[in-house]
């Protein structure tokens, strides 16, 4: 009977198409055309071809044509939005080649049908042989005398057996056990010389033994898929050669099939590894795809930020164009993930330049407008009025935002030479005004060295009369430099108050005095009028008092950012001031009755 060993096959080793197909998609990805005219040229030499073409080929030919024009659309999509188009504007281009690629691929197609169909008549054909050569070799196993006079003839029979390659796929199965076992029938019907059959044996042993040497040998081979295909050869090739002497059968089918298990896991680890490669290209093409997702678009806010921005999601672009492939099945949805988000930012760029082109056209505008208001005021004498507008053009200028580019420097330079212009013709007519401002600094300084001069005399006499000569004098001296007036007011106004608080507190005294001499005057009389005039002063003293209050609550509200409630504070505080004064003239006037009226008691 026959040895199961001569018939069993490591899974995964049959032939066809399901064991090929990794490596043809491989081979399609690794040789996939770089454009459509490429992949219509390859179509019209498959078309051309003797040979069948293979489906895994047309179908990678047929994805790579239309993944090419997609991206070509969005391409031209991408730079149409970013020359300011707006996206639901956009046409793609037809696509050229279309046609001629539809046509190609049906005659391919047309082809393979026919050579399908002529390859099944010929399986057919070939199996109704193979069923009349089994049933031959059964006749011959019949008797031990047919066998042994049909030897030739059965050698033969195997020759023609396996010539006859293609067959129904559901039929091979069935035909190559029913041949192995007519074959071990007829050899143990075999009653010929011995030496035919160890013959047999020994030549069969040969080419096995050779076989696995060679599957052996593959087990080092650098390329895992080529030595994976030349194993399924070597399979075949074993499968139809005859047997080996009973004893050495299982030995030589476990050496065969060790170095076929070598093989076989190389060829899973490859796909394995092809697979974890994938899976980590998968990662960092979603890497990119959140990188750009995670853009917080309202941040950008320049035309420089959009240009640095665009430069990172180009450079994106690049790194992704050098990342492999991904898992199958995740291959177009991570790319059309990664196509929405870079469409998605491209977009909002186009946006945000439409509305920057929009607002630019209108900085143009009013920018235009001041230079055309600049030209007409630039002559006008009028040159305090005028120097307030040219000013508030200025301000009114940098408030308003950049313009076109290739406008930007032109206009500056139309609106700044109306301005100096105009600043240079006033400083021309300007420049004796200068000169009289800059003499009636001099006398202004000349009067408050003279003033102070006055606040160190400690004489009295006619010293109220001096300050007010040299105040008139300084009333009637016209302006000084603009930006020397605050500073020689400043130090004017501080000597005058000096002068006025020296000249109040001598008043002050004099009062005092005179007072005094009064009162001595008074207590002549009797007791009784100095308390009346003790009376008045003591309310007119409460009046001041309350009067100082309401003044110091005021200026608690008040706030001198402003120039004028400056002003208005420095006044209230000098009121406050000489109410005190005059408080502290009452207070001692107050004392001096007292004192007087005490005289009176003790005499």
């Amino acid at each position: 009977m026959m040895d199961s060993q001569e018939i069993f096959q490591p899974e995964g080793m049959v032939m066809g198409n399901i064991v090929n197909e990794p490596q043809e998609v491989e081979n399609a990805r690794i040789n996939a055309p770089q454009s459509q005219e490429d992949i219509v040229a390859r179509l019209k030499e498959l078309a051309e071809a003797d040979v069948i073409a293979e489906k895994q080929e047309l179908d990678a030919l047929k994805r790579a044509f239309y993944k090419i024009h997609k991206t070509e659309v969005a391409d031209a999509r991408t730079e149409f939005i970013e020359n300011g188009g707006a996206p639901e504007a956009f046409l793609p281009a037809p696509n050229v080649l279309e046609d001629e690629f539809k046509a190609t691929m049906n005659i391919i197609r047309q082809k393979r049908a026919e050579q399908h169909a002529q390859i099944e008549r010929q399986k057919e054909e070939n199996a109704q042989k193979k069923q009349e050569i089994l049933e031959r070799i059964k006749t011959l196993s019949s008797t031990p005398e047919e066998a042994n006079q049909a030897y030739k003839e059965f050698k033969e029979l195997q020759t023609q057996w396996q010539e006859l390659k293609l067959i129904p796929a559901e039929k091979a199965n069935e035909l190559w056990k029913t041949y192995q076992l007519y074959v071990e029938l007829y050899y143990d019907q075999l009653k010929l010389n011995h030496e035919f059959r160890e013959y047999d044996f020994k030549k069969n042993l040969e080419i096995k033994t050779h076989l696995c040497e060679v599957a052996e040998k593959l087990g080092e081979e650098s390329d895992v898929i080529s030595a994976f295909q030349q194993l399924q050869n070597l399979h075949q090739e074993y499968k139809e050669t005859g047997p080996v002497s009973k004893e050495l059968r299982e030995d030589i089918w476990n050496r065969f099939k060790a170095a076929s298990t070598v093989i076989n896991k190389r060829h899973q680890q490859h796909f394995e590894d092809l697979k974890a490669r994938e899976e980590e290209n998968l990662a960092q093409k979603t890497a990119l795809c959140e990188k750009i997702e995670n853009i917080n678009i309202a941040d950008i806010k320049t035309s420089a930020e959009w240009e640095a921005q665009t430069a990172e999601i180009i450079e994106m672009q690049k790194e992704w164009r050098t990342i492999g492939y991904t898992p199958q099945k995740m291959n177009i949805k991570i790319f059309e993930r990664f196509r929405i988000a870079c469409d998605k930012f491209f977009t909002e760029k186009a946006a945000f330049f439409k509305t920057l082109k929009e607002n630019q056209a209108d900085n143009l505008s009013r920018k235009t407008a001041l230079c055309e208001k600049a030209e007409t005021l630039k002559d006008n004498t009028d040159w305090k009025a005028t120097s307030d507008k040219f000013m508030q053009l200025q301000k009114e200028w940098k408030t308003i935002g950049a313009v076109p580019k290739k406008y930007s420097e032109s206009l500056w330079q139309r609106f700044n030479t109306a301005c100096d212009y105009f600043f240079e013709e006033r400083s021309k007519a300007t420049a004796s005004q200068r000169n009289e401002e800059k003499e009636n600094l001099q006398k202004k300084e000349d009067i408050i060295e003279k003033l102070k001069a006055l606040l160190e005399n400690n004489e009295d006499e006619n010293k109220s009369d001096a300050v007010k000569a040299l105040i008139k004098e300084w009333n009637e001296i016209g302006f000084v430099p603009f930006k020397e007036k605050d500073r020689v007011y400043k130090q004017y106004r501080e000597t005058i108050d000096q002068i006025y608080k020296t000249l109040n507190i001598s008043a002050a005294r004099r009062k005092l005095d005179n007072f005094k001499n009064k009162l001595k005057n008074d207590a002549k009389e009797d007791g009784q009028t100095l308390a009346r005039e003790r009376e008045r002063l003591i309310r007119i003293y409460e009046n001041k008092h309350n009067e100082i209050k309401t003044y110091e609550n005021n200026l608690g509200f008040l706030t001198s950012n402003s120039k004028k409630g400056n002003n208005l504070v420095n006044e209230m505080n000098k009121k406050v001031e000489k109410l005190k004064d005059e408080l502290q003239l009452l207070g001692e006037k107050i004392t001096a009755i007292n004192e007087k009226i005490k005289e009176i008691d003790n005499k």
